[in-house]
């Protein structure tokens, strides 16, 4: 089997700057695709960008393997951030083919009243509202162009959710629910959505769904409920987005894959 290609194609990855979304990046940059590297903050000596930050430090691998790609500083959880980041594809490359949502975050591992108002506001924010404005900026570049890619990196907490993670399990949720209702509406378009469910991995988010220190035996209590007997990996992930997002997967729109080792079966 030929090897996937994206030559040509110019793709968003949001939370890129580490985890899950530098995989993405990685990988699609391999393969051909021109990337936003988008990651929240800018440069870490607060100039806003010049090779400091984590979005500018995968920006700088990708070049270093031959690869094209910027980096993006906005958030995702307003309008005028996914304008940006939108703009800046289509600044730097004219175009733009795909989009993985891949920005998340969560609140800490713990009882379900002693989560603030504020860490629910982010929560949602940052899972779900973040999927709202990428549509407002992205479907119309999509139509005008006769189609587009969308995947939403969720989780399996959307679909077998775990105590304590009440609020972030239920943003995973509507995350699923709203991709899958994009994918149906949009499919005249011939713009696809398809969603990805990672299991618990080794990220920088991993203590706070942990609920504690990111100890052995902590880890071990949370790979007992893998029936693969290990966390997810980043590249695990970033596997499963490189064939959605392919050609290869053109008749795909409203799946969602759980990439798990067994834990929503």
């Amino acid at each position: 089997m030929a090897e996937i290609r994206f030559d040509n194609r110019v793709a968003i990855v949001t939370g890129a700057g580490g985890g899950l979304g530098r995989s993405h990046a990685l990988l699609l940059a391999s393969r051909g695709a021109k990337v936003v590297v988008n990651d929240l903050g800018g440069a870490m000596d607060g100039t806003g960008g010049g090779g400091n930050s984590a979005a500018d430090k995968v920006v700088a691998e990708i070049k270093a393997a031959g690869g094209q790609a910027v980096a993006s500083y906005d958030g995702v959880d307003s309008w005028e951030g996914a304008q940006k980041i939108v703009a800046k594809a289509k600044e730097a490359f004219g175009k733009l083919d795909i989009v993985i949502n891949n920005a998340g975050t969560t609140h800490r591992n713990q009882p379900i009243l002693n989560v603030t108002e504020e860490q629910f506001d982010r929560v949602y924010a940052v899972n779900v509202k973040s999927l709202f404005w990428s549509a407002r900026h992205c479907i119309p570049v999509f139509r005008k162009q006769g189609g587009g890619v969308f995947i939403t990196i969720a989780s399996t907490a959307g679909v077998r959710p775990r105590p304590g993670l009440t609020w972030y399990n239920g943003s995973k949720g509507a995350a699923i629910l709203a991709s899958r209702s994009m994918a149906v509406e949009l499919a005249p378009d011939k713009i696809r959505v398809n969603v990805i469910n990672p299991v618990a991995g080794e990220t920088p988010l991993l203590a706070e769904f942990m609920g504690g220190a990111d100890t052995p035996e902590m880890r071990a209590k949370f790979i007992a409920s893998v029936p693969f007997g290990r966390l997810s990996r980043p590249e695990d992930v970033a596997n499963a987005a490189l064939y959605l997002a392919s050609d290869e997967a053109n008749f795909i729109t409203g799946a969602c894959i759980e990439v798990d080792g067994g834990r929503c079966v």
